[in-house]
């Protein structure tokens, strides 16, 4: 039966992406960070490498995007050709796996039927689903996270050691190549490998060590790459001092324009530029590290109060065949679904037995309550602190979706309240709230 629920839930997924595809093919060409994917995709697609092009003719190595998304729509163009349709063919099969691996990791927490309705949810969820049209990282990052959280939950579950063994080395992989499509994810990696493990804290930190190597053995070649062809070693890409210092600069929140320093003005190379960028936000920091600190709330609100990605990528590609009204109709309908699937989430933390019960209730009635007004992100934080408040201890007796939820709300929290934030970076946490706003029966315990 619980295979059946999984081919069921795979099709609706594939077949519901397809749906989108078919519609937006020839319609919606890549915008925003999606032009440059493209364009870099179909330089690796036909043999010049991750090279930029620049107006005067000159080739340069580039490494300022990250490489793992225009690599894997590259292989497919070199196969497929050079044509958006063929990248979001490749979101549609990667957002399939997701959803698969959703319901894998909700079957491991809640009963059969529940899990069969999350991982329909969110094979149809608004805030993702039409995102399959854009030639953007986040979608693709949300699915990888998922995937190799299910292989996490896996190991975690397994029997014998061979089994355990192998599903850790699959979740390493994986958090390998979302690392490659979006750096930050590598922050995940010793999380998953220390909840993979069943049995003794020394076995739970070997599984830290484990995943984290390997995902860093995947990106290695890259970084070799970048040692030799760039004017600096780095993981993945060239782009963390332009971001901290957006993070400085900004007024809303989110990106801007960037103020570019007086002495980094006559700095051209890409690595070089970087390294001044995030030079001068950390001297900018050290100066004013409150003014720093007071543009957190507001990084927070714009990352996780409304994702809005799809809307906002689908009318700026095409806004004849997507209007505004289109826009802020599927605007209305994501934050409707995710404000609800946000209050289911809250509800299981609030349900949930364990140590300081009478201040989580507080926290996720503030956040209930966070859910029906502007302040989504309010409610988002409530959840990541009222699993927090359970200790460590209590968490890892839970099914592993669980803290893997936490670990997720709160990476995705601090990494944008350092930088910057944006509504699409905000997707990652949606497989996860949605998840376990169906963990009903949580309090069923893994096997230890």
């Amino acid at each position: 039966m619980t295979r059946r629920d999984a081919l069921v839930v795979t099709l609706v997924a594939l077949f519901a992406r397809l749906g989108v595809v078919a519609w937006a093919a020839g319609s919606f060409p890549p915008k925003a960070d999606g032009e440059y994917y493209h364009l870099l995709a179909t330089r690796l697609a036909s043999g010049q490498g991750y090279t930029w092009l620049w107006p005067d003719g000159v080739v340069t190595a580039a490494a300022h995007y990250p490489v793992g998304y225009p690599a894997v729509i590259g292989a497919a163009y070199a196969l497929f050709g050079a044509k958006p349709v063929v990248a979001m063919l490749v979101n549609a099969l990667l957002g399939t796996a997701g959803a698969w691996a959703l319901h894998d990791l909700l079957l491991r927490a809640t009963s059969r039927k529940l899990a069969l309705a999350g991982g329909l949810v969110f094979a149809l969820h608004p805030a993702l689903l039409p995102y399959t049209a854009a030639l953007m990282t986040e979608g693709v990052t949300a699915s990888l996270l998922v995937i190799a959280s299910a292989f996490a939950e896996r190991a975690h579950g397994a029997e014998q050691r061979r089994p355990a063994i192998a599903w850790l080395v699959a979740c390493g992989l994986v958090m390998g190549v979302a690392t490659l499509v979006r750096p930050q994810s590598l922050v995940l990696a010793p999380v998953l490998g220390w909840l993979a493990s069943r049995s003794t804290p020394r076995a739970a930190m070997t599984g830290a060590v484990v995943a984290t190597a390997l995902a860093l053995a995947v990106c290695a070649p890259w970084t070799a790459r970048n040692c030799r062809r760039m004017e600096k070693c780095a993981l993945v890409s060239v782009n963390g001092g332009w971001n901290l210092a957006i993070g400085t600069q900004t007024t809303g929140g989110g990106w801007q324009e960037i103020a570019v320093p007086d002495v980094c003005k006559e700095v051209f190379a890409e690595a070089g530029k970087d390294d001044c960028f995030g030079r001068e936000a950390r001297k900018a920091i050290v100066a004013d590290p409150l003014a720093w600190l007071a543009r957190a709330p507001a990084k927070l609100r714009v990352t996780l109060d409304y994702f809005g990605a799809a809307p906002w990528y689908l009318h700026v590609s095409n806004p004849e065949r997507f209007p505004y009204r289109a826009k802020l109709a599927l605007g209305v309908l994501e934050t409707l679904v995710s404000r609800l699937l946000l209050v289911g989430a809250l509800v299981t933390v609030r349900s949930l037995k364990g140590p300081r019960r009478l201040l989580r209730e507080a926290v996720t009635g503030f956040g209930l309550l966070a859910c029906f007004l502007a302040a989504g992100s309010m409610g988002y934080l409530a959840c990541a602190l009222g699993l927090l408040l359970l200790g460590p201890r209590e968490l890892l007796r839970l099914p592993r979706l669980v803290p893997i939820t936490a670990a997720v709300l709160v990476a995705t929290a601090v990494l944008h309240a350092v930088f910057f934030g944006a509504g699409r970076y905000g997707l990652v946490v949606v497989p996860f709230v949605t998840a376990l706003a169906f963990c009903r029966e949580s309090r069923r315990r893994s096997a230890d």
